[in-house]
């Protein structure tokens, strides 16, 4: 997409939540600040107006398998999620680019 916004995130909460709160999410890049998603999500989607943005950074998770050469551990990566609220009646379609 950009080296802003990362990709979109769908799944069933994140659906449900676009159909009643009129919210989308984005994973952002983790250096990227509110003003700047607002500006990228307007410039990649010109028809809608962001109102709102809401930022969470998901914290790392401990991960671990068990191999042949013993027990490989490590940690997930941190991951920032932005929460874009539009106007009442936009939204973005993400399946028209496919």
């Amino acid at each position: 997409m950009s080296t802003i916004l990362k990709k979109p995130l769908i799944t069933e909460k994140l659906t449900r939540i676009q159909e009643t709160f009129n919210q989308y999410c984005f994973e952002v890049d983790i250096r990227a600040s509110k003003p700047e998603i607002k500006a990228e999500i307007e410039r990649l989607y010109p028809e809608v107006t962001v109102t709102k943005v809401r930022t969470l950074i998901t914290s790392t998770k401990p991960k671990g398998r068990f191999t042949k050469g013993g027990y490989i551990s490590g940690r997930t990566a941190k991951v920032k999620k932005a929460f874009i609220s539009l106007k009442d009646g936009q939204e973005i379609d993400f399946f028209s680019e496919i």
